[in-house]
């Protein structure tokens, strides 16, 4: 659908006053990242969403949404937070330019938005704006700029609610590389929940929940002794998705 089209006759394939945001995290470099969307013609940054088909459920356009996005077909999401303040979309009219987006358009209505974040590894993503951006590129999360109306909270929330998850449900599948070591493990939830962990409390904690395989071979390349390489037992992480966990964190 093109840009006019999707303005005059969105409303016609898409549910009105309701959107989704997503907050797609990946990690890179010890880095948390987060995938930011340049708008067209005022040149400020948002969160990738979108709008509901009227034959959809919330998370089936969530997918959708999350894979236009990233390129990715399986992807790990979490709806966190529902976000309908009044005054959300406040200053919405700066966005909206009069050329494309005249008055009348549903696009001028009050959106209540869905909020939901995803996992990805970084390096299998390939950003993609949409429609109404012309830019997709990913940020680390410490350095995030003025966002449009209230996706800096919706980022904030999201990352609240994934800090709290590690107490109970593990992470890591969709973060990091298929083989990984110990330390590299740490760092990625050192970096989630942005303080340092030690290193053999974090190590026992994490070989008691019995998801991670150690492997024969070791990681090579480092100055100091190799440390074995891990991967995650699949079956075992998906059902501690399902049950939850312990961290303690």
């Amino acid at each position: 659908m093109e840009l006019n089209e999707f303005v005059k006759k969105g409303h016609e394939l898409y549910l009105r006053h309701i959107s989704i945001d997503c907050v797609i995290v990946g990690f890179h470099d010890e880095q948390l990242k987060v995938l930011l969307l340049k708008w067209k013609e005022n040149g400020q940054w948002c969160l990738p969403g979108g709008f509901v088909r009227k034959d959809d459920s919330l998370d089936v356009a969530a997918t959708r949404i999350l894979r236009e996005r990233t390129g990715l077909q399986d992807l790990y999401l979490q709806q966190f937070h529902t976000f309908g303040d009044p005054a959300r979309e406040r200053n919405k009219e700066q966005f909206l330019w009069p050329r494309t987006m005249p008055p009348g358009s549903w696009m001028h209505d009050r959106f209540i938005s869905v909020g939901y974040y995803a996992l990805v590894e970084f390096s299998q993503v390939t950003p993609q704006p949409d429609l109404l951006t012309d830019e997709c590129h990913w940020c680390d999360i410490h350095d995030v700029p003025d966002l449009i109306y209230d996706h800096n909270a919706i980022l904030d929330k999201a990352l609240e609610t994934l800090r709290m998850r590690l107490n109970d449900y593990p992470v890591g599948l969709n973060l990091l590389p298929a083989r990984f070591t110990m330390p590299e493990l740490q760092r990625l939830y050192e970096t989630i929940l942005d303080t340092p962990l030690d290193r053999r409390n974090f190590q026992k904690k994490m070989l008691a929940f019995g998801i991670l395989e150690r492997l024969t071979e070791r990681k090579t390349g480092g100055a100091h002794k190799a440390p074995y390489l891990y991967r995650f037992d699949r079956k075992k992480y998906e059902k501690a998705l399902k049950q939850g966990l312990k961290f303690g964190f």
